[in-house]
């Protein structure tokens, strides 16, 4: 029996970035704080938290720190870092920041920032803003909280199909950066076979589109195929999604514990794929397991 990797997994430009940030930091020997989890991956986190990093959760979570020096008539308490997660925020986010006058390293994606500056620019022009995602992510919120009007989140075929903008409206339409870029495709292709005034910025970003490529080819060939991910990731669902549909038999874990394998002598080939967060040291438990036991 063959065990292929895919080669695409690991951690990609944005997630290294912005957990290389959160290391360098606490070289500094500072309280850490990340604003939402820095990745969707709760190996990553786990292993943070037990170096003293703490999450921020929430506007109020960040309004109950301490200011970092003199503000709004308080007294400055003891300084902190924050460092904005991988996913970014809304700019109200960074408006208390500065407000408190907290130091701040900014590890948003640069995919995700480019999304930012479009939709407020395209917001402000007088377009309604669609956003192709899921409307929970916190890439999504944090996008949404850039537009300066109007703007809605669509994630389904159907709800594209439904979906009837303003009238005299323009529409402007960006996406998720993890988002299954064929469906992202094909919701645009309603929105232009409806006659809508629609403008377009595929911001689909390219290490995902490469990676889903290259999953849903492994999958084409294996008996079996094995997606390793956080259960929050979107990018990991997408992938099990597009895995599930060229392989019937298609696993989605977190961590080796979470594999349990039956492989009948006919299976031939093992495909192992993982999202943009998943750690290379996890990848590589799950590929020895299979080699070793099957």
């Amino acid at each position: 029996m063959e065990v292929k990797i895919d080669p695409c997994t690991g951690f990609c430009f944005g997630v290294k970035r912005a957990v290389d940030t959160v290391y360098e930091q606490l070289k500094k020997g500072k309280t850490i704080y990340t604003y939402g989890p820095i990745v969707h991956n709760e190996e990553v986190i786990r292993e943070l938290e037990e170096q003293g990093v703490r999450v921020l959760d929430d506007v109020q979570a960040l309004k109950a720190l301490p200011c970092g020096k003199a503000c709004s008539g308080e007294a400055a308490g003891n300084s902190a870092m924050v460092i904005i997660c991988a996913h970014g925020v809304s700019k109200q986010v960074y408006e208390m920041l500065e407000e408190k006058g907290l130091e701040y390293v900014d590890a948003t994606c640069p995919f995700v920032k480019r999304i930012h500056g479009i939709v407020e620019k395209e917001s402000r022009e007088g377009k309604y803003i669609v956003v192709v995602g899921d409307p929970g992510h916190t890439e999504v919120k944090g996008t949404l909280g850039w537009c300066q009007g109007d703007a809605v989140v669509l994630e389904t075929v159907e709800e594209a199909e439904k979906f009837v903008p303003p009238e005299g409206r323009k529409v402007f339409v960006v996406s998720q950066t993890t988002f299954n870029y064929n469906k992202f495709y094909y919701i645009v292709e309603i929105f232009e076979k409806k006659g809508y005034n629609v403008s377009v910025a595929n911001t689909v970003c390219s290490a995902t589109e490469e990676r889903q490529r290259s999953a849903r080819a492994l999958a084409e060939e294996a008996d079996v195929m094995i997606v390793i991910g956080g259960r929050h990731s979107s990018n990991t669902k997408k992938l099990y999604e597009i895995c599930s549909e060229k392989c019937a038999k298609t696993y989605f874990i977190q961590t080796l514990d979470d594999l349990h394998l039956e492989l009948p002598k006919s299976v031939r080939l093992v495909g192992i794929t993982a999202g943009a967060s998943t750690p290379n040291k996890l990848i590589e438990e799950v590929q020895n397991y299979v080699r070793i036991n099957f």
